[in-house]
């Protein structure tokens, strides 16, 4: 399983940015993907999730209506698109295998919002 991270960087509030997550070594067609985070200090936090097909997404409460949450399965790419950032989105993000925190994860990409 290979997971690997892009996208990521400073941004001021309420700005956007997109991630990518180029997966190998596994059927991704096949499997739920999600996003998890890390802030500085903190534990490890879900993010979102996806459906193996992309229909069915799950968000967590703090970035419902801000995140959206997509896969290319032809591509083997999750996205995640952010909007309205704030500083509490300040965290290493990243991309996980099967629902909620997963199984396995990439190395993480960080995202700092901040002006």
């Amino acid at each position: 399983v290979q997971l690997v991270e892009s996208g990521g960087g400073l941004v001021q509030p309420g700005g956007f940015l997109r991630l990518s997550c180029a997966a190998s070594g596994f059927t991704f067609s096949s499997y739920y993907m999600s996003w998890v985070r890390q802030a500085p200090g903190k534990g490890l936090e879900w993010v979102s999730s996806s459906g193996s097909d992309g229909s069915a997404t799950d968000y967590a409460d703090s970035v419902k209506g801000r995140f959206t949450i997509a896969r290319d399965n032809a591509k083997k790419t999750l996205y995640l698109q952010m909007n309205s950032l704030k500083s509490e989105d300040t965290a290493v993000y990243y991309c996980a295998r099967g629902y909620g925190t997963g199984n396995s994860w990439g190395p993480g990409n960080q995202v700092t919002v901040s002006s």
